[in-house]
């Protein structure tokens, strides 16, 4: 208990001093997993090279990267060591103290995204697992010293990109499109969406970075459908998600007027942030947009990178590593953009204004 205790007060003062947030808890989907999948019954996984092969000589761990995650990276620039995945039996005790990464592959807001995955944390789950932590953490503080810490804490979600192409965009297994127009949908998901961030602000979380959706229309997942003309993206896809992030930017906007005091929630911009790179490519250094860098088939996003498939030589070129994800190179712009971008990136502040706020 000492020892915890000691850490803690470290976490703190140091959080204070340098504003670094005590600890992220990530939430989201592949796009953050860490390894979470490695440890469930899912199809999802990418526990296996070319995964990771620019991540520093450790290999796959379960990153649907090619190297560092957006959470990695940002992260680093907070002064946060990117948190272990909550699956992992071996994340217990002193290793939750910097926070822990709930995220899984495939998972939804909605609880049937991503069935047939097979097993995977949806966002409810999640919350649920958070939870479990926290139970953890009430053994280890006083309960002031752990408001004090959950407050100087960020947590990251990453949603809403599953409930499109695997619900919403899969009429033939899923009923979604069917039943719900767009904006039905989008506000089927954001109300969803909203519960679960309230669950988390009850019970202690103060700081919330809201990563919007990307423009799905342009990866090599989708571009391999053959519904868009040669150089474009598909322009439906793109535009079904506005009514998703328009939405989800005014509910920041609506959770930030007072009903939940003492917390800031931020949007981070992400169709724009990307939209800007696949409109300007060669301005950030890149020179292949339109298909993945290990995949298979037209644009290389027919079947996903393969087990021991050899990849694009230069993955700093590429903007998608895989059929549905970006590369390092990507994710660290995303990083510093959210980091440290204008309201256009992250609104109402960006990522470094919210962490140097004390509560």
């Amino acid at each position: 208990m000492c020892l915890f205790a000691l850490l803690l007060l470290l976490l703190v003062y140091c959080s204070s001093v340098h504003g670094a947030p005590t600890a992220l808890w990530v939430f989201g989907d592949s796009l953050v997993d860490n390894g979470n999948n490695n440890f469930i019954n899912s199809i999802a996984k990418s526990n296996y090279f070319p995964y990771g092969i620019d991540l520093n000589n450790r290999g796959p761990t379960g990153r649907f990267s090619n190297g560092k995650t957006f959470v990695d990276i940002l992260g680093e620039l907070l002064g946060v060591s990117s948190p272990p995945p909550f699956a992992d039996p071996s994340t217990r005790g002193g290793r939750i103290l910097g926070g822990v990464n709930y995220a899984s592959a495939a998972a939804g807001i909605l609880d049937e995204t991503g069935q047939h995955y097979m097993d995977r944390f949806t966002l409810s789950q999640q919350v649920i697992n958070f939870e479990s932590t926290l139970s953890q953490l009430r053994r280890m503080m006083s309960p002031g010293d752990l408001n004090t810490y959950l407050s100087k804490s960020i947590a990251v979600m990453v949603f809403g990109s599953n409930d499109y192409i695997n619900n919403y965009l899969m009429p033939s297994l899923y009923t979604s499109s069917i039943n719900y127009n767009p904006q039905q949908f989008a506000n089927l998901l954001l109300n969803h969406y909203a519960r679960q961030l309230v669950a988390l602000y009850s019970v202690g979380l103060r700081k919330f970075l809201l990563a919007g959706i990307g423009p799905l229309g342009c990866i090599p997942n989708q571009l391999a459908m053959g519904q868009a003309p040669p150089g474009r993206c598909v322009d439906y896809v793109n535009q079904i998600l506005g009514s998703f992030n328009e939405g989800l930017r005014s509910l920041v906007t609506l959770m930030n007027n007072g009903s939940h005091p003492g917390a800031v929630f931020v949007y981070g911009n992400t169709y724009a942030v990307i939209g800007d790179i696949l409109n300007n490519p060669a301005r950030y250094g890149f020179n292949v947009w339109d298909r993945a860098c290990c995949g298979v088939g037209r644009n290389q996003g027919q079947i996903t990178c393969l087990p021991y498939q050899f990849p694009c030589l230069d993955r700093s070129k590429y903007i998608f590593w895989d059929a549905f994800h970006p590369t390092q190179a990507v994710d660290a712009i995303l990083a510093q953009r959210a980091y440290s971008g204008p309201p256009s990136d992250c609104y109402p502040i960006n990522v470094q204004q919210m962490a140097a706020i004390n509560f």
